[in-house]
This record gives C-alpha cells, sequence and structure tokens, in this order.
C-alpha cells in the first residue's frame, strides 16, 4: 500500500498541508481572480443585468446631490430679506422623490441579481470542483487530507458565494460612482475637486500597509481551518480506535491547539479587516473639513454658491463611500481569493490520464495477465516493485501472499490503473493496459476489498452498485450467491433497509456480505479478492468460500491473501518478497520446496519458524 501522511488519531498537520502554514499569500493573487472573474461572468445575462442596475442607481444617486443644489439655491438670503422661489422648490422637491424611489427600488432589484448570480456562480463552481475530484488519480487521495478537500468544497465555496454577493455589486457601483463623480466635481469647482482629491494618497497608503497584513492572516486562516476539520473527520471516522486507546485527552488537547492557533490568526485576521473601515471615515471626514472650509471661503468671494457647497460635500461623499465600501470589503475579498486559489489547485491538479489506443472488446475478455519487467515506487527512491515479473492465464486461481510491506496489494492498483507504473508493461489478453480505455479496463475487474466501502443508500442499490442496471431479481440471487441473502431478509425494511454512512449500522461480517454480493452481481471477467472473508466469522466464511468456488469458475481470479488457510486449493500462489516474485507453484509444491511460503506458512500455523 502506498504511504500514507500522518493522518492517523491525534495527528495535528493533517498531511502535506501542515506545511502550508508559512504560506502569507497567494501564490498567484492575478491568476486566481481572473479564473474567479470567469466564473462570475459565466451567467452573462445576470452579469449584464447587474450592471445595468447598478448603472442606473449610480446615476440616480449623482443626480440626487444636484438636484439638492437646485432646491437649496431657490432660497435666497441677503441682509435684508429671504425670498424663496416656491414654485421651483415644490418641483424640485417632488423630483427629488422620484429620484430616491426609484433608487430605493432598483437597489432591492441590485439584491436579488446578486444572489442569483452569487449562487449561479457558486452551484457551476461546486460543480467543476466535484467533476475534477473524481477525476484526479487514486495517489492524489491517498496524499492529501480529507478534511481540508472537504473544507475547500464547503468553506471555500461558502466564502466566495458571500463575497460574490455583498462585494460584486459594492464594486461595480464603487467604480461608477467614483468616475461619475470626478467629472461632475470638475464640472462644479476644479478647485474644490482638487482640495477633495487630495486625502486620496493618504488613503492609498493606509489601506496598502493594512492589506500586507490582511494577505497574511485570512489566508493562514483558511488554511489552519482546513487543518481543523480535517482532524475533527480523523476523530469522528477513528473514534473506536481513540476511545480504545484512551487517547480522548490527547485528541481534545490536540484540538485545543490547532483551535487556539485558529482563533488567534482569526482575531488577527478581523482586527486588520475591521479597522480598514474606521481609518478610511477619519480620512473621508478630514477631507469634508477642507472642503467645507475652502468652499466657505470661495462662497464668500462669490465663486459658488451655498447650494454648490453642499452638492460638493455629498458628492465627496460619495467619491468618499465606494472607497471605504471597498476597503470594508477587502477582508471578505482577500478571504474568497485565498479560498478561490485553494479550490483552483484541486481544480487544476493533474487528472488521471486516459489516451486508449485501441478498442477494447470488454465482452469477451478472456483474462490472460502479464507483468513483465515491472518497477514502481510511491516515494521517488524507495522502490516497492522491482522488475516483478508475473504470468496469470486465463481462468486460473492465483493467490499472492508475502509480508506485510512485500507488495501484493500494489500489483492490484497497478493493475487497475490506481496508479501508474515506473517502467515495464501489464498486458490483458495481449493489450497494454495503457491501451485499453481506462472504463473498459476496470468495467471488466470487480474487486472486493478488505476494508468494505458501502454508501448512504439502501441494501438494494449498494448491490446494485455492481451493475446499474440490474433488476430486483437479479440482486436477490447475487445476495442469495454471497449468502447475504439470509441476514437481509431478517431485516424489517429487507432489501430496501438505508444504510447510514459507510454501513455503520451492519456488522463488519454484514458490511463484507454486501460488498461480495455487489461483486457477484457485476459478473467481471476478472475477479480481486483483497482478503475479502477476513471481517466474517468462520461458519460465515466457510459459506463464502464455497460461494467463491462458483463465482471464481470460469474467471481469472487475483487472491490478495494473509490467511494462508484460505487460498490452499489455488492454482498457483505466488510469493512476493522484497517487491520480486521469490516462489510460485501449488501449496504441496511450495511446502515440499521449505523456502519463502513455507517460513510463512510454519511461523501463521505453529507460531514457530523451521
Amino acid at each position: 500500500m502506498p504511504p500514507m501522511p500522518p493522518m492517523g488519531p491525534g495527528s495535528r498537520k493533517g498531511g502535506p498541508q501542515g506545511a502550508r502554514l508559512t504560506m502569507e499569500k497567494p501564490k498567484n493573487a492575478g491568476a486566481t481572480l481572473k479564473k474567479l472573474i470567469k466564473y462570475i461572468g459565466k451567467n452573462k445575462y445576470l452579469f449584464f443585468a447587474l450592471i445595468a442596475i447598478m448603472l442606473i442607481i449610480t446615476l440616480l444617486n449623482l443626480a440626487a446631490p444636484m438636484i439638492q443644489q437646485i432646491a437649496i439655491d431657490c432660497i435666497t438670503i441677503t441682509k435684508k430679506r429671504i425670498s424663496v422661489d416656491f414654485s421651483g422648490l415644490g418641483k424640485t422637491l417632488v423630483l427629488l422623490g422620484i429620484v430616491y424611489l426609484f433608487s430605493s427600488l432598483f437597489t432591492f432589484l441590485q439584491g436579488i441579481c446578486s444572489a442569483r448570480l452569487s449562487q449561479y456562480t457558486v452551484k457551476t463552481m461546486r460543480r467543476d470542483l466535484f467533476k475534477n475530484l473524481v477525476r484526479l488519480p487514486i495517489k492524489y487521495l491517498d496524499t492529501h487530507n480529507h478534511g481540508d478537500i472537504m473544507s475547500r468544497m464547503t468553506n471555500d465555496v461558502e466564502n466566495i458565494s458571500t463575497t460574490v454577493s455583498q462585494s460584486i455589486g459594492s464594486l461595480i457601483s464603487g467604480i461608477l460612482t467614483i468616475v461619475g463623480t470626478i467629472v461632475i466635481m470638475l464640472i462644479y469647482s476644479p478647485i474644490l475637486t482638487l482640495i477633495s482629491l487630495s486625502t486620496i494618497f493618504l488613503t492609498i497608503f493606509v489601506s496598502a500597509f493594512l492589506t500586507k497584513f490582511m494577505k497574511k492572516y485570512f489566508v493562514q486562516q483558511q488554511i489552519l481551518l482546513g487543518q481543523l476539520n480535517g482532524h475533527v473527520e480523523e476523530m469522528v471516522t477513528g473514534y473506536k480506535t481513540v476511545v480504545s486507546y484512551s487517547k480522548e485527552k490527547d485528541a481534545c488537547d490536540d484540538f485545543e491547539k490547532m483551535s487556539n492557533e485558529l482563533k488567534k490568526c482569526a482575531v488577527k485576521a478581523q482586527i486588520y479587516g475591521g479597522v480598514m473601515g474606521p481609518c478610511m471615515n477619519l480620512i473621508s471626514n478630514f477631507g469634508f473639513i477642507l472642503i467645507a472650509a475652502f468652499g466657505g471661503w470661495l462662497a464668500i468671494k462669490g465663486h459658488i454658491t451655498i447650494g454648490t457647497i453642499q452638492a460638493f460635500i455629498l458628492y465627496s461623499k460619495q467619491f468618499s463611500r465606494p472607497i471605504n465600501e471597498i476597503a470594508n470589503q477587502y477582508a471578505n475579498i482577500q478571504t474568497a481569493i485565498a479560498g478561490a486559489e485553494r479550490i483552483f489547485d484541486v481544480m487544476d491538479a493533474d487528472k488521471e490520464k486516459d489516451e486508449p489506443k485501441a478498442v477494447f472488446d470488454t465482452e469477451n475478455v478472456k483474462g490472460n495477465i502479464i507483468f513483465k519487467d515491472i518497477n514502481f515506487s510511491y516515494v521517488p527512491e524507495k522502490p516497492v516493485l522491482n522488475d516483478l515479473d508475473l504470468e496469470v492465464k486465463a481462468g486460473q486461481k492465483i493467490a499472492i501472499v508475502g509480508a506485510t510491506g512485500s507488495g501484493k496489494t500494489t500489483i492490484v492498483n497497478l493493475l487497475t490503473r490506481f496508479y501508474p507504473i515506473d517502467s515495464g508493461e501489464i498486458t490483458i489478453d495481449g493489450q497494454s493496459i495503457y491501451d485499453i480505455p481506462k472504463d473498459d479496463l476496470r468495467r471488466s475487474i470487480a474487486i472486493v476489498l478488505q476494508d468494505t466501502v458501502l454508501f448512504s443508500a439502501s441494501i438494494a442499490d449498494n448491490i446494485r452498485y455492481g451493475k446499474a442496471d440490474a433488476t430486483l431479481d437479479d440482486i436477490n440471487k447475487a445476495a442469495a450467491f454471497a449468502n447475504a441473502d439470509e441476514f437481509i431478509e431478517r431485516l424489517p425494511e429487507g432489501y430496501d433497509t438505508l444504510l447510514t454512512e459507510g454501513g455503520s449500522n451492519l456488522s463488519q461480517g454484514q458490511r463484507q456480505l454486501l460488498s461480495i454480493a455487489r461483486a457477484v452481481l457485476a459478473d467481471p471477467k476478472i475477479l480481486i479478492l483483497d482478503e475479502a472473508t477476513s471481517s466474517v466469522d468462520t461458519r460465515t466464511e466457510m459459506n463464502i468460500q464455497s460461494a467463491m468456488v462458483a463465482l471464481m469458475k470460469n474467471r481469472t481470479s487475483l487472491i490478495i491473501a494473509h490467511r494462508l488457510s484460505t487460498i490452499r486449493d489455488a492454482d498457483k500462489i505466488v510469493v512476493i518478497d522484497a517487491g520480486k516474485v521469490a516462489e510460485e507453484g501449488s501449496h504441496e509444491e511450495l511446502i515440499n520446496k521449505k523456502g519463502c511460503y513455507y517460513d510463512l506458512y510454519q511461523t501463521q500455523f505453529s507460531g514457530v519458524k523451521t
């Protein structure tokens, strides 16, 4: 089996993710942002509708201060009297009310469009992520923390959803508002415009300073969250092991340490994220003071009216508001970019290659298998198989035995193309397995693993997993063939019994019987049994053995065996030692040789090596 990262109960790092704690910012934020924008723009109708709505809202918001200025200038104040143009003032106020009414209406529509766009975006992204996930090679899942992968599918995607919903409208509105406001301000007073823009340099300096710290802590926060999820997932799946070794305190201590790291990082991230808004508001207020002071001086000189000062202050607020909003949303944007990069890391990972060069007739597979000069290693410079040669003839029942770590299961992993070989060739009926379409290859092989895998569905659906179009009668026959029908019929709902996660509401032996029934239903040309009867009692094992004899008839069968008593009747027993075929022959032949197999047999049955 491949060497696994340190992911067992009590492990803190949870695999290679631990090494990523030193990363302070996205590897390539620009490229990640481009990919994210492509996903946002996939629903062009919603995206352009949102832009159109934001443009209308911006125009209405830009018109409001201008209308207010006209209303104020309808009132004339002199030393002797105050004169009011009531007709003009009334019309102006009505127009202002209409502008505010439509602004509220389109703001409501903007919220609807933003919500729809965010959900469409994350739905598409989640779909693509899952599609890419199921196309990854087994090696990727064997070497990455499962909890961290789940965190990318859930937490990171949800962060993107929140950001798109809350921030995309602010960004579009902000850009349009800034451009429109500058144009109108220049029309009103170029001098006041320059004074108002003088605070921009201070804004850029402060935001750049705070951004440097925010990137660091928000990216690190997502990594730590993924590790914490990974630890919890390990504790749940390995709970019995934790309890049996009385490691509850250690598990809690590890969780507490990881949780404290996450808390410290999250506090710093939120502090730097939260301080951005108040800093921007302080700078904006300082700008208002400058405008009021210089505007008053210009009004005294008769260059502008009081209404113009009022309008200019409002435009100045409109100019600073989107900058402040973007600053306030920056924390969410950074979190979304960090999460998007983690998602795209999975999407961009090398997929399982499949470049078939020949047609493979799955209906007429004979099952002649040849391993020739096979070299393979899970980790470079640590070979598992060395120049291995093995021939399996059609219809043969071959048992593969050897010490733990000798490479037995690796042979199965290579035959099914779970891992690519380093060198050599594997053929089925004379065709290289790399010239055969991957789906056709695996459709011709059925595997019963030592560790059963069942899904949260009915018993019938779990058996039907071996053949999607199987009828209930086919399922019943397969269950009877595997001697599983007896316990299934005793259940209150029979074949309609729903299994909980991993089939935990059944015994280990019952789960194994269902996995064997699934293989029976698949009706494979090549059958692989990885100690398929290890989890059943002696009586059930005898029943399964008799069923296996019938199942393996006229099929090429590879049996990974640990209990040597189960493979005495094999056509050929192959002993793997140090990554090579050390011996092969029948049980009697190998016992008479008194070599590796004899030593294994004596050790297992007498407890003494002779």
